[in-house]
């Protein structure tokens, strides 16, 4: 297979490319833009690679998407490029709007364009693979599900943006034809994850016994998916997905924001040991506005159609994220140096500082 990633230097998206060069012998063109949240040292593993290629640029720049689907001449598409940042979106939500939203429509052009133009066997053959979220459904009950069939219900500037993107690769399915895909995943985590998220970040603040941020009660519920498990399952919706579907993908791990804040103290307690537990650094600090308060995805249809399943239980993947960090401070001190050294984001009266890039500041 040759396949464009875009956003292929982010957490998701590196490691599906490390993935399909390094296990699958695919033919992977990196198409990144290389924001703050994209590091290429992440892909040290595949980069010298004879089947991987990068090349920097906007998903907005139609003329550049353009000449790479010209050049490169793939057999499919997994778009996963966006701004992802929920806190990020409620202060600074224009760059997710023309990301996530004009990017996907630029994108799904140029596919369509470079689709409509192949052999007959080749335009069969072909797919974009559009990679979303589950908090474009909102917030559920106690008990619920995530379903394919769950209506669009989002609540934060991110997850509307997102379900935009969604609609519109839908809309070029039923209007143009375009053999497409969506993938509505719950939240990763793993190795190689940009340090704003809740898992690392509490991982490096309690390594470096700071206070650990937990937004209102630590009740809210997410659904937790490692990431080498997710990108597992992006293969093979490219490869066997039927096209026009949806496929939930989840690691059937619901668990309080709180217990997963605990549950890294005790790891890197014993990782570390400490004089006090970790957990005297929790700390209860003013929610988010608009904090859904349930994820949780049922993830039936792609492990009854694909035979896909999550191989990781939370309490597997976390242990090996927490050694994980322990073992790469090479990767992630350069981020919190230089990049973002894990102040509190998302809140209204403050907008979120310009994030800096290693691209602009290298280290």
């Amino acid at each position: 297979m040759r396949v464009i990633v875009t956003g292929g230097a982010g957490f998701i998206g590196s490691a599906l490319v490390r993935y399909l060069v390094g296990e699958r012998g695919w033919d992977v063109l990196n198409v990144d833009k290389l924001t703050y949240a994209a590091n290429l040292q992440s892909l040290t593993s595949v980069r010298d690679r004879t089947n991987y290629r990068f090349v920097q640029a906007d998903i907005c720049d139609a003329a550049a998407i353009n000449r790479i689907f010209a050049d490169f001449r793939p057999d499919g598409i997994m778009h996963l490029a966006a701004e992802s940042h929920v806190d990020r979106s409620i202060s600074s939500s224009a760059e997710f709007i023309t990301t996530n939203i004009l990017g996907t429509h630029v994108l799904l052009e140029a596919a369509r364009k470079y689709w409509g133009e192949l052999a007959p066997g080749q335009r069969e053959a072909f797919r974009f693979l559009h990679v979303s979220t589950d908090e474009v459904y909102g917030s559920l009950d106690d008990g619920a599900f995530f379903t394919e069939s769950t209506a669009y219900d989002p609540r934060s500037p991110y997850s509307a943006s997102k379900a935009s993107s969604d609609h519109l690769v839908s809309a070029w399915r039923e209007t143009y034809g375009l053999p497409t895909l969506i993938t509505n995943c719950s939240n990763n985590y793993g190795p190689y994850h940009f340090p704003e998220k809740l898992i690392p970040l509490i991982i490096l603040n309690a390594l470096e016994k700071k206070p650990l941020p937990v937004y209102g009660d630590g009740g809210n519920v997410r659904d937790w998916l490692y990431v080498e498990d997710h990108v597992k399952a992006l293969t093979a919706v490219l490869e066997r997905g039927r096209v026009g579907e949806t496929y939930n993908v989840g690691g059937r791990a619901p668990t309080r924001n709180l217990s997963v804040v605990e549950c890294i103290c005790d790891l890197v307690d014993a990782h570390s040991p400490s004089e006090e537990p970790r957990r005297k650094l929790i700390t209860f600090v003013p929610d988010r506005p608009g904090h859904d308060r349930r994820y949780a995805i049922d993830p039936t249809k792609i492990e009854t159609e694909l035979g896909w399943r999550a191989q990781q239980t939370f309490d597997t993947g976390i242990a090996a994220t927490v050694k994980w960090y322990f073992d790469n401070a090479w990767w992630w001190k350069p981020l919190r140096d230089n990049v973002y050294s894990g102040a509190r984001l998302g809140l209204l009266e403050n907008p979120a500082p310009a994030p800096r890039s290693l691209v602009e500041n290298p280290v």
